[in-house]
């Protein structure tokens, strides 16, 4: 330990996307030492990517809207196998949050009477999605950021964590290593936070940024953690597929909610077909209605009907895939998403309408962005669209109230934590859910750490842990490339584990997982350990190995379709075997995944009573 660099801290946070950050943040307000690990460099976590806007009932725009409604409305998105206790809190803490981020700086969009703006989305039975433009997430960390950096927290840039210490049961501390130099770095702490993100690189199509290995939910895996629901993937539906120089880049669900429609290569708008029975009282079953309540949205703000287009991710990524595999597809295999026809529209009606002038100013992000990078301007032409995988709504079993783990001192938020989302995440949430289990997470962390004395670093941790990383580049352990191990281990989870499943498939997958694996223990990264991105793929590979092999497990299991998960074999929900489940995987004492089913808490009444009262005068049978 001696020749490492050490720091020492009574609370680590690792991850410095929004979650990261509103945890340090708390923790540091309490008072306690706190330092901050970034992959990447400060201010460019994937947060920044999130474009629609941070959902929370302010009421700002529909005054029917409340912490009730949100709370029934994530619950009924999950598929009612939500954490309840985080989905309750979350939607009762969310308008502070906002307003505690406005008091930050945050600089949201308007109404005319200088409120909090906000807009429809996915899901969401009210307009409910606190926005800037469509760039809230960018505004989201730079206002974390800039509030932050005043705290008194320490930051480690280019730091990726590869081991967590224990001594005994709890977390102690942290090895890892700058990405620069490849010198390792030791952290102790009374607290560990985990704010690593998600799993989108395990998946060849996927609007996630390079970080997104599940280094946190292989982190808290191999330190003895339970990871929940894995089999939960959200595709978000619209991600880019052509031109080649945009794909997988994510097309804001704003781009929907401002009047953007759906078209399959015979111009049909195609999910006026597809709308579920109890939805259609919310929408109309013709082209005409179906502008005509977007209008409604639009310039009245009261009117909660909304197109089709704007069903919940799951139900709108399925519809595509099907318009593909069916062979109504665009060229390229996606279908279109195109603004010009609800312009056309608009003009008829509303003569002073200028197209051009009402998406720069609501979707500058999205115009200059296609506009540069694909020389597409999505006020004129028709985008390319498709799912891509987005989201992991499985990850860190932690409880509801503190975040914490059952390792003691070991917390999880924002996205490799699980349980808010349940089957499927509600757009908007994710932000939401951030700034409110972040700052939980945070807060919780500085009580634990001021409760418990510092734990003891053992150096035969610290040993085992850098012998295997350097083996990477010391040991002639084979020749196999690190990144072709990658590529396939992406093309196999999308091909057999991806928006539609059948058992058969993944159990294929299984398969291949474990010669992947036996490959992974192959790699090699030879030379040195500066500049040397191919032994960090190296030692990703056996997070994402990890996660992918916890997402195939979980989804075989849960013989149903649910939300984020789509099962061709079993098609519909089977609410009466696995409606009150959770899926439970952990590493077991041979080193092998195990995994369990467990039941889930049952739901208090006054809640029963919210959700029965938002829903049609009766309980989902998830609850009954």
């Amino acid at each position: 330990m001696a020749d490492y660099e050490t720091h020492e801290h009574d609370v680590l946070v690792i991850g410095a996307g929004g979650a990261g950050l509103r945890a340090a943040i708390e923790a540091s307000a309490t008072g306690v030492s706190v330092g901050l690990v970034c992959k990447s460099l400060l201010g460019k976590a994937h947060t920044v990517m999130a474009e629609g806007g941070v959902a929370a009932a302010l009421a700002n725009v529909d005054n029917r809207d409340s912490w009730q409604v949100h709370f029934a409305d994530t619950m009924r998105g999950g598929q009612y196998v939500n954490n309840w206790r985080m989905a309750q809190l979350h939607a009762q803490e969310a308008p502070a949050r906002v307003r505690e981020l406005e008091a930050w700086g945050a600089v949201f969009d308007r109404t005319k009477d200088g409120r909090i703006l906000q807009r429809n989305f996915g899901g969401h039975k009210y307009p409910r999605l606190a926005h800037v433009g469509d760039r809230t997430g960018l505004e989201l960390i730079r206002t974390l950021q800039d509030h932050g950096i005043h705290q008194g927290m320490s930051v480690y840039m280019e730091c990726t964590i590869i081991r967590l210490l224990k001594d005994g049961d709890r977390v102690c501390g942290a090895l890892g290593y700058y990405r620069e130099k490849g010198r390792f770095v030791i952290f102790k702490a009374r607290a560990v936070v985990l704010a690593t993100g998600g799993i989108g690189k395990a998946y060849k199509i996927t609007s996630n940024s390079w970080e997104y290995t599940g280094d946190g939910h292989s982190l808290a895996y191999n330190a003895g953690a339970e990871l929940i629901d894995m089999e939960f993937i959200q595709f978000h539906p619209t991600g880019m597929v052509w031109p080649p120089s945009v794909r997988g880049i994510l097309v804001t669900e704003g781009v929907r909610g401002e009047g953007g429609c759906l078209r399959n290569s015979e111009g049909k708008r195609f999910m006026f077909g597809d709308i579920p029975d109890n939805y259609k009282p919310q929408t109309a079953d013709n082209e005409e209605e179906g502008f005509l309540y977007v209008l409604a949205e639009k310039f009245n703000g009261k009117d909660s009907r909304r197109p089709p287009e704007l069903l919940t991710r799951d139900h709108v990524a399925r519809c595509i895939n099907r318009e593909v595999k069916e062979g109504r597809g665009s060229p390229h295999g996606g279908v279109f998403l195109e603004l010009k026809s609800f312009a056309e529209w608009m003009k008829k009606r509303v003569s002073s309408f200028d197209a051009d002038s009402h998406w720069k100013k609501k979707l500058p992000s999205m115009y200059h962005q296609f506009k540069e990078l694909g020389n597409l301007d999505l006020t004129k032409q028709p985008m390319e669209v498709g799912p891509t995988t987005h989201y992991v709504m499985g990850g860190i079993r932690v409880d509801g109230d503190s975040q914490m783990s059952k390792i003691p001192g070991l917390f999880a938020c924002g996205e490799c934590a699980a349980g808010i989302n349940g089957a499927n995440r509600l757009g908007g949430n994710s932000l939401s859910d951030l700034l409110v289990l972040g700052k939980r997470a945070g807060e919780y962390a500085a009580h634990f750490a001021k409760d418990h004395g510092a734990g003891t670093i053992h150096d035969d941790q610290i040993d085992e842990a850098t012998r295997w990383a350097l083996s990477f580049i010391d040991e002639p352990k084979g020749d196999e490339n690190p990144y072709k191990v990658q590529q396939d281990l992406q093309d196999m989870m999308q091909d057999l584990v991806g928006i539609v499943r059948k058992e058969e498939e993944m159990v294929r997958a299984l398969d291949g997982l474990q010669q992947l694996w036996e490959r992974a223990r192959k790699v090699r990264a030879p030379i040195n350990r500066e500049y040397n991105p191919g032994w960090h793929t190296c030692m990703d590979l056996h997070n994402l190995l990890t996660v992918s092999e916890a997402v195939t497990k979980a989804a075989i299991e849960r013989r149903e379709s649910r939300g984020g998960q789509f099962r061709d074999d079993y098609p519909k929900k089977d609410s009466k075997n696995f409606g009150k489940k959770n899926t439970v995987v952990w590493k077991g004492a041979d080193g092998r995944m195990e995994f369990r089913w467990e039941d889930l808490p049952p739901v208090p009444d006054d809640l029963k009573e919210i959700i029965k009262q938002q829903g049609e005068g009766k309980l989902p049978e998830e609850l009954q």
